[in-house]
């Protein structure tokens, strides 16, 4: 270990001379376009800079970003521009004509600390003396910031680093072949002819806009592709870039990628560069070019697998690695993200042995010599041959690399990559593992917390939703949400189904504006509101027309959009009212699909003596009915209807039999921009159908005994037998003397029997439930009547119904 640790000395005793050599061989060329570029990316990789960017003296007083190099300048809020005659850090450098450096406590007391998504960051301002002058910042996030030797390489960075005024190409100049113009406010590019034909595009079939050829990449390569040519995430400066583009027959090809982003000077920023072949150049990509590309793969990388994704595609093949793992380090323990290879076999036997769900974990004290170098914080490497444990010995019998992740003062993870066959580490592998590390590390702290905040949100709105929906009746229903990945603000998507009385069925799918706690306060408020006015018995436009009235009277600005079915099991029949929400569309047994594009009212909340139209929907056994929210069926590049003809178009494959995975299915394609709700019900129909009376009880003496009288001889039809007869006129006499008694108004008797059960419900216009006494003297007159029903029910009870409520009981065995 000695051994290691005194290399790691002299290598960084001898980073100036690198560091000269390369920038003399750079500066050798100054014709060269790439020259202030790779100037700048020799801040990266010999100061452990995340970012290195130059500012020149511009029109308007004003120091202007003119070229950067690493983590996009956004990420810690660097500006465009600053005033010559501020207090900014670059300002004040350029002034004074020397270097600034500023740790986190100088920083917090610096206006430009306020943009900055994190605080724990060390910013260096040095002039630039050279060419027209300007200033040299560069941010790190190490822990001890820039030390001696990484300022003096900064110093040797600022002196070498010249930057002449550059020919801005005229609107109307005639692009090169290879060459093209990218305007950045409405995406239409102009192309030369080489650019088309390496597409494989004539100029005919090109219709001047940056989605078709960016529609002809391969996917994988989208992510840094658009760190280049959308405007948040590209700084003004040359930029280079690798991707590939797809081919009619074959292996993609590999293309290159120059641009610079132009200030428009009152004008819209343009994008202008060249795109060349670069299937012959794969070989001559160097080091600092890897360091960039991974750059442009972290910055767009939100969770901690796409932190894994990136960093194994940037090392893994470049270094002929035959393995690399990436782990988060928690509670002592490293917890795998990311394996390549991901089969178990190709790992040490302890990992196998803690291989507990897709990725192993092992705790850090069965590796001590990784755990010392976690704890020194910088890469380690050990050639073939080093006495190892075995749980790293087996990770690189021919070398290893370890890389500590570290941000901000803290150990985030690692990353381990070995090789099978003895590897020997030069000089510009060694600042490629380092610059990689401090990348990979800043990237995956930022992916934690978003994973971990990220989960929170949806955490939270699941708590707003069903926890299972309820089995129904001839019919089988299943649900989805999915949270939106764009941002952690709570959505406002929600789904629900109500089982109704006499074998109906609510669908109920929803969704309030906006993405907020508040959105979602509204949401849980809407469900509960639709809820109680459904299970009231209230038609469905009276459901719906009550929520509206509802989220008028509230205090808010916000809206919400429903859709509300209602089934009628025992029909097969439907009927839907929509507030300005996406029809439901339905899928038939024979595979035929229909979107029932139904009158709908307007959103709930915006008018408020707003009509509710219900709309007839007829369901054969083998239908399913499907609803959701517009996350599903509408994006920025998707109109509504070319979404619900998807979704219909879906569906018709599916296999109905099968609904949680046609479910699945259906959101596996979706946008991750908005949230999604989903609601699948297949209508099987009820097996037996129940069999129904019904009986007005008038106010007459008499009431009584003819409600009982339609009892028996209804009862007798269905074959009933005398002891559950008997049970049930006993129940029908206590209910109907109570109602005539204690209300007034309409009384009603419904009788219902399926499955050899008896339900016997007694309707009445007073909204007071009934009480059940809790004790009776001997010398009580009544008081008696909810005890024996109570005693001869299998169950009973009270369920409030449209202006009054209902009493009913259950009795078992009735024939």
């Amino acid at each position: 270990m000695a051994d290691v640790v005194s290399e790691g000395a002299a290598e960084r005793r001898t980073g100036h001379p690198r560091a000269e050599i390369a920038l003399k061989t750079i500066t050798a060329d100054p014709a060269s376009p790439e020259r202030v570029r790779r100037t700048l990316e020799q801040a990266l990789v010999f100061a452990g800079a995340a970012l290195a960017a130059l500012y020149t003296p511009g029109d308007g007083d004003l120091l202007r970003l003119v070229e950067s190099a690493g983590v996009p300048r956004t990420f810690y809020g660097l500006r465009e521009s600053y005033p010559l005659d501020g207090h900014s850090p670059a300002a004040t450098a350029h002034r004074a004509g020397r270097p600034v450096w500023l740790g986190p406590a100088e920083l917090a007391d610096c206006a430009e600390s306020r943009r900055m998504p994190t605080r724990d960051v060390h910013l260096a301002a040095l002039p630039v003396r050279d060419g027209t002058g300007g200033c040299l910042l560069a941010v790190s996030e190490r822990p001890g910031g820039f030390g001696a030797d990484d300022r003096t390489c900064l110093e040797l960075v600022a002196e070498a680093v010249t930057f002449p005024a550059p020919a801005v190409p005229a609107e109307d100049e005639e692009l090169r072949p290879n060459a093209f113009s990218l305007a950045m406010d409405t995406g239409r590019v102009e192309v030369g002819d080489e650019i088309l034909e390496l597409f494989g595009m004539s100029r005919a079939d090109f219709d001047g806009r940056v989605e078709t050829l960016l529609g002809l990449t391969v996917p994988e390569d989208l992510p840094s592709l658009m760190s280049v040519v959308e405007a948040d995430h590209m700084s003004i400066g040359e930029r280079e870039l690798e991707f590939r583009v797809l081919q009619p027959t074959g292996p993609p090809r590999w293309l290159r990628l120059r641009g610079r982003l132009l200030p428009g000077d009152g004008r819209p920023a343009r994008l202008v560069g060249t795109v060349t072949d670069a299937s012959s150049l794969r070989g001559e990509v160097t080091d600092v070019s890897r360091v960039q590309r991974l750059a442009a793969a972290l910055a767009t990388a939100g969770t901690v697998s796409d932190v894994g994704q990136a960093v194994v595609a940037a090392l893994r093949k470049p270094l002929r690695a035959d393995r690399i793992a990436l782990a988060e380090l928690e509670n002592e323990r490293l917890v795998v993200t990311v394996l390549d290879p991901p089969e178990p076999d190709s790992w040490p036997e302890l990992w196998q042995l803690e291989w507990r769900a897709e990725w192993p974990d092992a705790p850090v004290r069965a590796m001590p010599t990784l755990a010392a170098a976690l704890r020194e914080g910088r890469a380690r490497i050990w050639p073939a041959g080093t006495a190892l444990e075995p749980a790293l010995a087996e990770v690189g019998p021919g070398g290893l690399a370890v890389l500590p992740l570290s941000a901000g003062g803290r150990m985030a993870g690692a990353c381990l990559i070995g090789w099978d066959e003895p590897h020997e580490f030069g000089p510009d592998e060694r600042a490629l593992l380092t610059a990689s590390a401090g990348l990979a590390g800043q990237a995956l702290t930022r992916a934690r917390a978003f994973d971990a905040e990220h989960e929170l949100v949806g955490m939270l709105q699941r708590q707003l939703l069903p926890r299972r929906l309820p089995e129904l009746p001839g019919a089988v229903a299943v649900a989805r949400y999915l949270p939106a990945t764009a941002g952690l603000e709570l959505g406002g998507d929600w789904y629900d189904v109500i089982p109704l009385s006499e074998h109906h069925v609510a669908l109920v799918i929803g969704d309030v504006q906006g993405h907020s706690a508040g959105a979602a306060t509204l949401m849980g408020q809407m469900r509960t509101a639709l809820r109680a006015y459904a299970t009231e018995g209230h038609p469905p436009d009276v459901v719906v027309s009550h929520a509206n009235r509802l989220l008028m009277e509230m205090e808010t600005d916000l809206f919400a959009t429903c859709c509300y079915v209602d089934v009628d099991m025992e029909e097969g029949t439907a009927w839907c009212v929509r507030a300005g929400h996406p029809p439901p569309v339905l899928r038939y047994p024979d595979g035929s699909t229909d979107i029932a594009l139904t009158d709908g009212g307007p959103p709930l909340g915006v008018v408020t003596r707003a009509e509710f139209p219900m709309t007839p929907l007829r369901l054969l056994p083998g239908t399913v009915i499907a609803l959701t929210t517009d996350g599903l069926v509408e994006s920025a590049d998707l109109d509504i209807d070319t979404g619900l003809d998807r979704l219909a178009h879906e569906l018709a494959v599916s296999d109905p039999a099968h609904l949680g995975l046609v479910a699945d299915a259906l959101l596996g394609n979706a946008h991750r921009g908005d949230d999604v709700a989903l609601l699948l019900m297949r209508y099987d129909g009820m097996a037996v159908k129940p069999l129904r009376e019904g009986w007005t009880v008038w106010r007459v003496p008499e009431a009584a005994r003819q409600a009982r009288r339609f009892t028996r001889r209804t009862l007798r039809t269905w074959g009933v037998s005398a002891q559950a007869m008997d049970a049930a006129l006993l129940v029908v006499s206590e209910l109907v003397t109570n109602a005539l008694v204690h209300t007034d108004g309409r009384v009603r008797l419904d009788l219902t029997l399926v499955n050899h059960r008896l339900r016997v419900a007694v309707t009445d216009a007073s909204p007071r439930s009934p009480v059940k006494p809790t004790s009776l003297g001997w010398e009580a007159t009544g008081g008696r009547g909810l005890l024996l029903v109570e005693a001869v029910s299998d169950a009973w009870g009270t369920v409030p119904v449209s202006g009054g409520k209902q009493v009913w009981s259950e009795l078992a065995q009735a024939n």
